[in-house]
């Protein structure tokens, strides 16, 4: 019976798993799908020559956190790749923002759209500069960070105070347009805001979008070498050489209550997996507790505000072998591996509009990434592996483009859809099309099939907006990843801090599930000494 049982070999699930087995656990991870990784995999899918990403591709969150640096995967094989450049914004006028991890090629960037824009930059890194070691400790670690938010605070005072807190709290558009006098500052913000399923009228998206262009000028946004399972690869190596046990094509069925403690689960197959401390599930939130564990073991409470979760937006990708590089009417945008395509923020205003009217956006803000030049392993020489995926609602009822997308994303639905993405890029890469060599479609049920934790296309666990942040996530009053069950944790991206391949849910609740075996033996120690000091032995 090994000590604990891990749902799900996601990056979370791999997380907990390897701090398990560091603290001498025995751990089994049981995962549904024949391979390991969740939302961060690859294949030759599309063509056998190209590595495509599946899901993930760019890793800001993983360079910089402080989870997965402890766990040394360069030993077990992990390396970093970038591209020269970390993202552009190109705009159809031939204009284009660069975010470079050189903040002089960026502000210059910036001072093209209007002069003075480069030092506003500055003032903005330096800030992040100011808090970033507070931020970053208070963002990876268990809610509510208590040590972490006093430091925090303290350097936010020393910042600029509440003027600071409510700049971070602003909506995109009005962060953008207090921070900078010309459009190609705010885009970044506006575009890196997009990564998650803020609009640039949400409030908070300021926060988040200057925290991921931050990222990006001191990290980059990083690739694993080979293709982004090579990070999970050298999860599973490490897991291995500590002894961890992992089982693929297991679906856990349900999680297994015993005088209202989870002692294991059983899965499809219907085998019993016992755990004698505890069971960690890195699995979404609503499927969790009422599918696996059920209504009949929890509060009803927790029940009645699961029917209020949020989802974030559905995703639409297309993955393509290329047999040249894109030809971008902006050059530097040649240079990126990460490019976003908005003609302005208006445009992404209108995305963002669409999709809350649940239409289907008529031109589909796409992020875009360009695989070979941030890693050239991944097709041969003079091609690129690239892809592009943008957001759709979960419920369409309308279609903003008048082409008859229903949603229910039969192949017609999928190729208008793609179609309909590659026009976009088109806007700004004239020529793009002549020269895909073969496109995949990953369709927001696509997502589902190959990774069950993506209900619906969904890829961040549950919406990014503050009213399912912190202690609002996954549901008000919680936050941590303890769960109303004893022995139960919960260890997905529906837990804090959230999605992004970072590690910090998974950390969280392998850290949970230690404290709370040592804590009953804690107290055991503590009485036997006390019934010896009762005895006359000393203690």
């Amino acid at each position: 019976m090994p000590d604990a049982v891990v749902i799900g070999a996601g990056p979370n699930g791999l997380v907990a798993a390897n701090l398990l087995a560091d603290a001498g656990w025995s751990v089994q991870v049981l995962e549904e799908q024949p391979e390991p990784g969740g939302a961060v995999r690859h294949d030759r899918g599309v063509d056998a020559d190209f590595v495509n990403d599946l899901f993930s591709s760019f890793y800001p969150l993983a360079a910089a956190s402080p989870v997965l640096s402890r766990l040394h995967l360069e030993e077990h094989g992990l390396r970093w790749s970038h591209a020269p450049q970390v993202l552009a914004h190109p705009l159809s006028d031939g204009r284009c923002a660069v975010l470079d991890r050189r903040i002089d090629v960026t502000a210059d960037s910036l001072d093209t759209f209007a002069p003075g824009d480069g030092a506003a930059w500055r003032r903005l890194f330096a800030l992040w500069q100011t808090v970033r070691e507070d931020l970053l400790d208070a963002l990876f670690t268990p809610f509510p960070p208590i040590r972490s938010v006093a430091r925090l605070a303290r350097t936010l005072r020393a910042a600029g105070g509440l003027r600071t807190a409510r700049s971070l709290i602003l909506p995109v558009r009005r962060m953008g347009e207090e921070e900078f006098r010309g459009e190609g500052g705010r885009l970044l913000l506006a575009g890196n805001a997009l990564h998650a399923d803020l609009a640039p009228e949400s409030a908070g998206s300021g926060g988040f979008g200057w925290l991921m262009s931050m990222l990006g000028q001191t990290y980059g946004f990083p690739v694993p070498v080979g293709g982004a399972g090579a990070l999970t690869e050298a999860l599973v190596r490490r897991l291995r050489a500590h002894g961890g046990e992992l089982r693929c094509r297991e679906r856990v069925e349900n999680v297994t209550v015993r005088d209202g403690r989870a002692v294991g689960v059983r899965t499809a197959a219907g085998e019993r997996v016992a755990a004698e401390r505890a069971v960690l599930a890195d699995v979404a939130v609503p499927v969790l507790y009422q599918q696996l564990v059920g209504p009949e073991h929890l509060p009803a409470q927790l029940m009645e505000d699961l029917r209020r979760f949020q989802w974030d937006f559905a995703t639409f990708k297309v993955d393509w072998a290329l047999d040249g590089p894109v030809p971008w009417q902006a050059g530097p945008a040649c240079r990126a591996g990460t490019v976003h395509l908005a003609d302005g923020m208006d445009e992404l205003t209108r995305f963002a509009a669409q999709i809350a009217m649940h239409q289907v956006p008529d031109r589909p803000f796409a992020l875009f990434g360009q695989m070979t030049t941030a890693d050239a392993t991944r097709s041969p020489e003079g091609t690129e592996s690239a892809w592009a995926y943008t957001h759709v609602p979960r419920d369409i009822r309308a279609d903003a483009g008048d082409e008859g997308v229903t949603g229910e994303w039969r192949p017609a639905d999928q190729e208008r859809m793609a179609d309909r993405v590659e026009r976009q890029v088109e806007r700004f890469a004239p020529g793009f099309r002549s020269r895909i060599r073969a496109r995949r479609v990953l369709a927001p049920p696509t997502f589902e099939a190959l990774d069950a934790n993506l209900l619906g296309g969904a890829i961040n666990g549950g919406t990014t907006n503050i009213h399912q942040q912190l202690v609002f996530r996954p549901v008000p009053g919680t936050g941590r990843p303890e769960t109303p069950l004893p022995g139960l944790f919960l260890a997905s991206a529906g837990a804090h801090p959230g999605g992004g391949v970072h590690g910090a849910p998974g950390a969280n609740a392998a850290r949970s599930a230690l404290r709370a075996h040592r804590a009953p033996a804690l107290v055991r120690a503590q009485r036997l000494l006390t019934r010896r000091d009762r005895t006359g032995h000393r203690r």
